[in-house]
């Protein structure tokens, strides 16, 4: 998909208003191509469509910017419709440098040929040429329809006559058709261009418009990213992965000298393809960079948090559903609120403000009440009861409260001075009309429900609860009540992570205990990738001759095996498993604890839906001494007693008992330390890893 660009060469910085191009294979985008001339442009798109002719792939290339003008403007200009003998003429009158272009004096040059003034106009020089307007009024005398039908049918859409200014597209047609008439040419037999010709042939060219799927680049787009940028990204991406029986639905269209936009009419279906089912995360999304020995805590986490994406579909939901779920899409008021000024006490209500001493007002007969508004205004120097919540009548502005006045059925009076507005709420004042009130990634809590439900909106667009799976290894595990002798030990991790994962909000499959048969095991992991967005194991993450987790994500090439340098844990095991995230814990339940709090935590809410999360830390003075040597991260189980963090007798992995004593854990970093009562330390409370 290529976003194209009428102006000049936009300098070596990648830029918005830029031409951007970004190819994708079955979910899987390559990173967006930054091109800063159209030059460079087309000979990039000439040499990837010659590299993948020669791999025997399919192409179908997408360009947003027009193919065709409205029906009749060829005849004027050449004597025919024929789309492709109109490109041929731009191809042989544009003149193309890296700092400019002809493509104002030519759009002057056309109007000339017309009734009238002509169709173009926008004429973004400061030199003044002749037949081009600056402005498009006056303009229906050139007989020509201000848009083609696909304009008409894309609401937003601009029309191809306007050159230049904010969302132009003319400029764009004018050079970008010279380019797909040497493409059509250069390619021959092995193009076909759409709509004008059947699609089926090993290069397609399509036109695009991306504000298609306007609502999902927005809801997608990271804040750091250029939107041009992303916005190939996605559309390469979801058309990569729509069904061919969907993708030939939307390359249905009559041949029509216009041209036509792919998707057009379907948007909705577009729109959920692309922000409705996220693409597979990369094979290689967890591998480290080669040569690392051991991988520091932060650079472990770094990389996640650069390398994975959300795995769950979205869906849309009512209000009382959406507790809990993470937002897909930001959710802008529906209107304000408060949607009127109102009272926000009860009291009686005047045009203020009052001056000091005693005033004293006519009291009008009536009320204004919370959902029974006063119909009519109250005249200056009047004053009318009024309760909490309702809105303010015309000529009120200031409502002082009922206990500091003295009332009788036809005055008030009271003590000044009051200024004006007291007691009273604006209008919007809390959230306005079309306002971004929530940001997409967030996990609705019951308060942000009220906020929603208070602006008017009834539904929003949320990710699926993510499906965890949790998975033990090894023949030494026993279920808790089973007969279990001197060999065997009871599985502590299944029901500790099942329990996290749960308390995390998430939809737990319990997957139970895998033995140490990797015939089973691969099963057993194949069924689970059918029903779980990610799979979590403890136990045989690491590379000896039981490690059958770390053997079969290695058979898949996705195998990761960190090495992490921290206390306690030992090797993590990360992969894919049919495209399904596999974490590898520790088989130890402390280290699979700590391991499944500083990893699991925050890469789960990623491939929920949510944003990175950073768990809350506190500076507290240490109640205990101890020396580490330098290289490794080191996590004590600790707790807080008055006031100084306290830690375990023992940092002992085996001593699970420790995790029940503990309120949260000591962190302390990878330098060498010796740590005194009194000296500061790092203290990390289990509720702020949200359990």
């Amino acid at each position: 998909m290529v976003d194209w660009s009428g102006g000049n060469d936009r300098g070596p910085t990648p830029k918005k208003d830029a031409i951007w191009a970004c190819a994708a294979r079955a979910g899987q985008a390559d990173e967006p191509v930054y091109l800063r001339n159209r030059q460079i442009a087309e000979d990039w798109i000439t040499r990837f469509l010659t590299d993948e002719r020669r791999a025997g792939h399919r192409v179908m290339a997408g360009f947003d910017f027009a193919f065709g003008y409205p029906a009749g403007f060829g005849q004027t200009l050449i004597g025919t419709d024929d789309p492709f003998a109109i490109w041929d003429w731009f191809e042989a009158h544009v003149n193309d440098g890296l700092d400019s272009n002809n493509r104002f004096d030519l759009a002057g040059e056309i109007n000339a040929m017309f009734p009238g003034v002509g169709p173009f106009w926008f004429n973004g020089l400061q030199r003044d040429i002749a037949h081009l307007p600056r402005k498009g009024l006056d303009r229906r005398d050139h007989g020509m329809a201000e848009k083609r039908m696909a304009e008409v049918q894309a609401k937003g859409a601009f029309a191809v006559w306007q050159l230049a200014g904010a969302g132009a597209v003319g400029s764009q047609v004018i050079m970008g058709l010279p380019m797909l008439a040497r493409l059509r040419r250069r390619f021959a037999d092995e193009l076909r261009v759409w709509p004008f010709e059947s699609p089926d042939a090993p290069i397609a060219i399509v036109e695009i418009w991306p504000s298609l799927i306007a609502k999902a680049v927005d809801a997608t787009k990271p804040a750091t990213h250029i939107k041009d940028a992303h916005q190939v990204l996605l559309l390469a991406r979801t058309l990569s992965v729509i069904p061919a029986d969907t993708l030939r639905s939307l390359l249905d269209v009559p041949p029509n000298p216009e041209g036509s936009i792919l998707g057009l009419g379907q948007q909705a279906m577009l729109l959920q393809a692309a922000i409705g089912h996220p693409p597979p995360l990369r094979n290689d999304c967890f591998a480290m960079p080669r040569g690392a020995h051991w991988t520091p805590v932060d650079s472990a986490l770094a990389h996640l948090k650069q390398h994975l994406s959300a795995v769950t579909a979205i869906e849309t939901v009512a209000i009382a559903q959406a507790a809990g779920r993470f937002l897909a899409a930001d959710v802008t008021a529906h209107r304000s609120h408060p949607p009127a000024p109102n009272s926000a006490v009860d009291g009686y209500g005047f045009a203020g403000p009052a001056p000091e001493g005693v005033n004293t007002m006519p009291l009008i007969s009536g009320r204004a009440a919370a959902g029974q508004p006063y119909p009519g205004p109250i005249p200056n120097g009047h004053a009318i009861r009024i309760l909490t919540g309702a809105n303010l009548p015309t000529g009120v502005d200031t409502v002082v409260l009922q206990e500091d006045v003295t009332a009788t059925a036809t005055h008030i009076a009271f003590h000044g001075p009051l200024r004006q507005g007291a007691n009273a709420r604006k209008a919007g004042e809390d959230m306005t009309k079309d306002q971004v009130i929530m940001h997409a990634q967030r996990r609705l809590t019951p308060a942000d429900l009220a906020s929603i439900t208070a602006t008017g909106v009834g539904r929003v667009q949320v990710h699926r609860l993510l499906r965890v799976g949790i998975m033990s290894t090894g023949d030494e595990l026993r279920d808790a009540g089973q007969t279990a002798d001197a060999g065997h030990i009871y599985d502590a991790n299944r029901p500790m992570l099942c329990a996290v994962a749960a308390a995390w909000g998430y939809d737990v499959v319990d997957l139970g205990r895998a033995p140490d048969d990797r015939p089973v095991v691969r099963t057993m992991l194949t069924a689970a990738a059918q029903h779980c967005d990610v799979i979590i194991t403890s136990g045989g993450a690491s590379a000896g001759d039981e490690d059958h987790m770390s053997a079969l994500l290695h058979d898949t090439g996705s195998l990761a095996l960190w090495r992490i340098a921290m206390k306690p844990g030992r090797p993590l095991a990360l992969g894919l498993w049919n495209d399904t995230p596999v974490l590898g814990l520790p088989g130890n339940p402390v280290a699979a604890m700590v391991c499944a709090l500083i990893f699991a935590r925050p890469a789960l809410r990623i491939l929920a839906g949510g944003a990175w999360q950073t768990p809350q830390a506190f500076t507290v003075p240490a109640a205990f001494s101890k020396s580490k040597k330098a290289g490794r991260r080191e996590y004590l189980r600790a707790r807080l007693k008055d006031g100084q963090a306290t830690i375990f007798a023992s940092e002992g992995s085996g001593r699970v008992s420790g995790l029940s004593w503990a309120t949260g854990l000591v962190e302390l970093g990878d330098d060498a330390q010796s740590i005194g009562p009194g000296d500061p330390v790092r203290f990390i409370p289990f509720g702020s890893f949200d359990i």
